[in-house]
């Protein structure tokens, strides 16, 4: 395996640990905080910024995105995000800690499945055969502009059929998607470095909505969908926009089942699980009532 595609996983999987324990600081500040909305954004962002344990966790995402960007700088999207979405193991492990419980038969079958998936991932770079493609900017466009209607709708629609912390979860990953792949073209330099003004306000809206769905949801069940999202999306988009190759013979049936493993495993560790629920606090007892 070439070195610099090793150096971008290993960014990739210290990006991946720091914004999962990133997530539970803000859900654990989010929650606690009185009700949030997009509809007064002013309001809601000097709650945020006045609480400490948030910033925390907001430097610590900020930090992880960092490393993110790094390790597409250095190795094809589809690869990166196929590491990233082990965060979603990371993340159950470490909800089920603060929340005193032991994880579900389904939550570890979904982290042995992911964990077996990277297996896959570094056995299929076997030949050291991964490199960047850069695709047809219309296409890339167009499936940037149908995720972001896809959030758009479900931000419209998802609430009464999803329930609020679920449809906030799945619109925020459709907006982290959107910045992902838009991370990566600004990465490839050139006139596509304009796209870094769209990873900024993808990123700011999928944030936004995460802090929101953590006043009526637990922690793993909306950045858990959102993480599920927002890695499955960009995987394919790396084979089906960005023409990143897939290794043929046994090599690219070992990547295509490491591809499909750990989007297995992250739906099973997405999933809501009813034997637990969110931590209750009065802001989020609060936001039922006004929103109802």
């Amino acid at each position: 395996m070439h070195p610099t595609i090793v150096l971008a996983l290993v960014l990739a999987l210290g990006s991946s640990i720091l914004i999962s324990f990133a997530y539970i600081r803000e859900h654990g500040a989010a929650a606690a905080l009185p009700p949030l909305s997009l509809h007064q954004p002013r309001r809601s962002i000097g709650l945020l910024l006045s609480n400490h344990g948030w910033l925390v966790g907001f430097a610590m995402e900020g930090s992880g995105f960092g490393l993110y960007a790094a390790a597409l700088a250095l190795a094809p999207l589809a690869l990166v995000q196929s590491v990233a979405a082990g965060g979603v193991g990371i993340l159950a492990f470490a909800t089920a800690r603060a929340d005193h419980r032991r994880l579900s038969r389904r939550e570890l079958a979904g982290a042995a499945i992911a964990v077996a998936g990277l297996a896959c991932l570094s056995g299929s770079l076997a030949n050291g055969n991964a490199h960047d493609a850069h695709g047809s900017i219309v296409q890339i466009t167009v499936w940037i502009a149908a995720t972001l209607g896809a959030a758009a709708l479900v931000m419209t629609a998802g609430r009464g059929l999803l329930g609020r912390g679920v449809t906030d979860g799945v619109a925020g990953g459709l907006l982290f998607a959107a910045g992902d792949i838009s991370t990566k073209l600004a990465t490839q330099g050139g006139p596509r470095t304009l796209f870094a003004v769209l990873l900024i306000a993808c990123y700011l809206g999928g944030t936004s909505l995460l802090q929101i769905g953590y006043q009526s949801g637990a922690a793993l069940t909306v950045a858990g969908v959102a993480t599920l999202i927002s890695n499955a999306l960009p995987i394919a988009a790396g084979t089906v926009v960005l023409g990143e190759p897939v290794p043929t013979g046994g090599l690219g049936a070992l990547r295509i089942l490491a591809f499909a493993a750990v989007t297995i495993g992250a739906i099973l560790l997405a999933r809501p699980d009813r034997s637990s629920s969110p931590r209750a606090s009065p802001a989020s007892d609060q936001h039922s009532v006004e929103t109802a």
